[in-house]
């Protein structure tokens, strides 16, 4: 049965699967997450549906109405909002699959504590601020190193990779610059030993572009969800 947020889904999809074979890649690579902040738990039973599996909120409280509400459902919750040290614990507790924020050493040692009170492995991403702009969040560049090596002091903190969110441009192309930035300091710490298999980034306006520049997953909510709306 068809459906205005199935149609949207196919389409998306089927944007991913032309980027990706632009660059050489498979569609297979990239993991779409849906993005269903301020959408209603019905619309987000609809997408699982269509075949989504990954969904991602930017508020502890919200998600976890939209958890409950969706109990028994085989879905993956991502965090993807800035997370404030006061809610990582409940963060933790709450079983995302990755908190795509992970932003200072402060948050990482509250993660860490509380998944290790938890007895379990929280996996996240760095986000990595790209751009001067003061919205934007993230560790600067020339941190991203030294926050990588003390979480590898975390026993029970495992970063996956890196995220970034650029500048909204109208013009997806002027964005690729902060994508390939992204990707070449992801290849640079793993020259450097480290482990980073996950690249986040890319959104409604511009992930084709992100996948181009490798992503290996694209945040999208406006595309399949349409406007904001609850």
């Amino acid at each position: 049965m068809g459906g205005p947020v199935r149609e949207s889904i196919e389409e998306v999809m089927a944007r991913i699967r032309e980027a990706a074979g632009k660059a050489g890649r498979s569609p297979e690579e990239v993991t779409l997450v849906a993005v269903s902040k301020t959408v209603g738990p019905e619309r987000i039973r609809e997408a699982h549906e269509a075949g989504i599996a990954d969904f991602g909120e930017s508020r502890v409280q919200e998600a976890l109405r939209k958890m409950k509400a969706l109990r028994g459902l085989d879905i993956k919750w991502h965090f993807i909002g800035r997370l404030q040290t006061n809610k990582a614990k409940t963060a933790v507790q709450n079983n995302f699959e990755l908190v795509h924020s992970l932003d200072s050493k402060k948050l990482l040692y509250e993660i860490n504590k509380h998944a290790a009170i938890e007895g379990k492995i929280q996996k996240a991403l760095i986000e990595v601020k790209l751009s001067p702009e003061a919205a934007k969040h993230g560790v600067k560049e020339r941190e991203l190193e030294d926050l990588l090596y003390e979480s590898t002091k975390m026993e029970n903190v495992a970063v996956e990779g890196l995220m970034a969110i650029p500048p909204y441009y109208e013009d997806p192309e002027l964005g690729r610059p902060f994508y390939s930035r992204l990707r070449e300091l992801r290849d640079e710490m793993e020259g450097k030993g480290y482990i980073l298999t996950r690249l986040s980034m890319g959104m409604s306006h511009d992930f084709e572009v992100a996948i181009e520049e490798g992503a290996t997953m694209v945040r999208v909510g406006t595309a399949i969800f349409g406007e904001k709306t609850k």
